[in-house]
């Protein structure tokens, strides 16, 4: 393996002359960034080949050994810090005389696999592909990435390629070109690296309120999602939260043929239909009083989001469709609000195995997306109440004789609050010092997006750490994260390292 390597020394030694360095430019980010390219991709894709479903912890230790040493050869001291089940890994470097402290977060675990849905022979073998003459991605040879000539459209597929380990593979190399350079920020850094992103991580707040100590900083800085669809540098100041809940309402206690029991036997999947369907109106928005009570889109807002540029067109023509759902005027302001989605929906059987019955069980799976303003649990309870409303009954869980006895229409609620939502206002010193390193790096200011439509696990530290939250994007957008045929653009993630670097440069 070809990768650079500096120890402690090296970096201490770099602390004391950094003051006759001469500061960087964007035209030598660049040239580093190509140079260290093709070493960089290398090792990158040896972290590819680690297996990363957050279902699997003894995978996952794996993905902890690997990242460890990468850390410590970068003069890191490496803690794990533990949970309830897999270890938050903390990777920190103090800068002596630094008054400021920047917390990082990395998401280490992916999304699982499922290999008949990936066109190459496993995900998590790393394949370079290149277009053809019609527009689809041609595997080619791994050698390529040796070159000097690396054709920037290239991309790399495997699982987890943008979601999020190139983040992680990009800021080790901008470290070693700025440890190199004699670089040095002048803040201290710790990096707080999640093994469970991809469950809702769902003990790290708990984690995080254990150690709120060893996490205390001054500001934290994701390196993780896709930036703008126009591909620009890109800041990311809030993301929304999510809340998952699952219905199921019941019919006849086992299926039931529908000649004998059609008209007869109440099927449960039409209920469940028409719950679903009065939740919304025609226009998409959700008809529950008081869903979207709070949240005010003021003058001052409206120009904020205005500044995002988007092409409504092209979004619409990128997910293939005609008109939009009618909550907000556009794309930057629908995401403002929380919004109630169907994620799929379960009931009897389909296609070459549809039966003749009345099924009895129907199932659907919904999330929430929440805003600052909302709180989720006032929302669910607005869905309980609907529901309680069209007479149904609440089981826990699969009803007793009893209860199939007593009430017409029965139904059961399972939900979890994954994510709280986060915002940070643009003029915080966190927002100001990200913009003015991308705007260096890149020499155009950065797209500042208000709120993100995903959610990520940052409210535990802003709440518990009291600290300002910016994400900063690097992937491109059509990168299928969490889907098969997961990839990275070659061009963003020489730009991710060139973004790392500008932050590591820019002083606080």
């Amino acid at each position: 393996m070809r990768h650079l390597r500096f120890y402690l020394p090296t970096f201490l030694l770099m602390v004391v002359i950094q003051g006759f360095a001469q500061l960087p430019t964007a035209e030598e980010f660049t040239r580093l960034a190509d140079e260290a390219l093709p070493s960089s991709l290398e090792r990158f894709c040896e972290f590819l080949a680690l297996p990363n479903d957050a279902h699997k912890p003894a995978d996952l230790e794996k993905n902890i050994e690997w990242a460890m040493p990468q850390f410590q050869a970068l003069g890191f001291k490496i803690e794990r810090l533990k949970t309830a089940k897999i270890d938050l890994i903390l990777a920190e470097r103090k800068v002596p005389e630094a008054s400021k402290t920047v917390l990082i977060y990395l998401q280490v675990d992916g999304q699982p696999v499922d290999k008949t849905k990936w066109q190459q022979s496993d995900p998590f073998h790393p394949t370079l592909k290149a277009r053809n003459e019609d527009g689809h991605w041609e595997s080619i040879d791994m050698h390529h990435l040796r070159s000097v000539d690396i054709d920037l459209e290239w991309r790399i597929f495997a699982r987890s390629a943008s979601d999020a380990k190139g983040p992680i593979a990009a800021f080790l190399t901008a470290l070693e070109i700025a440890d190199a350079k004699g670089w040095a920020p002048n803040y201290n850094i710790k990096v707080i690296m999640d093994m469970e992103e991809e469950l809702g991580s769902p003990n790290l707040p708990p984690a995080v309120e254990v150690h709120r100590d060893r996490l205390a900083a001054d500001m934290l800085i994701i390196f993780d999602g896709p930036r703008h669809i126009s591909n620009q540098p890109t800041l990311t100041f809030g993301a929304r939260g999510i809340t998952t809940l699952r219905l199921t309402t019941y019919g006849p206690r086992v299926p039931q043929h529908s000649g004998h029991y059609g008209n007869y036997a109440p099927n449960p999947a039409l209920r469940l239909a028409q719950l679903l369907a009065g939740m919304k109106d025609d226009e998409g928005r959700v008809t529950l009083p008081g869903f979207y009570s709070g949240v005010t889109l003021s003058t001052a807002t409206k120009e904020i989001l205005a500044q995002v540029p988007d092409d409504e067109g092209v979004i619409k023509e990128a997910i293939g469709i005609a008109a939009p759902d009618s909550v907000g005027s556009n794309y930057q302001e629908a995401i403002q609000f929380p919004s109630l989605n169907i994620r799929g929906i379960l009931s009897g059987w389909v296609g070459a195995k549809a039966r003749t019955i009345v099924p009895h069980v129907a199932t659907v799976n919904i999330d929430i997306r929440t805003v600052k303003e909302s709180d989720p649990e006032r929302l669910v309870d607005l869905i309980r109440q609907y529901i309680l409303d069209q007479g149904y009954h609440f089981c826990d869980g699969e009803p007793t004789e009893q209860e199939r006895n007593q009430h017409a229409r029965l139904i059961s609620i399972d939900y979890q609050v994954a994510y709280q939502a986060f915002r940070t206002e643009f003029e915080t010193d966190v927002g100001k010092w990200l913009y003015q390193a991308l705007h260096k790096t890149f020499e155009q200011p950065p797209i500042r997006i208000r709120t993100s439509g995903g959610s990520i696990p940052i409210a535990p530290f802003v709440q518990t750490l009291g600290i300002p939250a910016v994400t900063v994007p690097t992937v491109n957008r059509d990168n299928n994260q969490h889907s098969p045929n997961e990839n990275i653009r070659i061009g963003n993630y020489r730009d991710a390292i060139r973004t790392f670097l500008g932050v590591l440069t820019e002083k606080l």
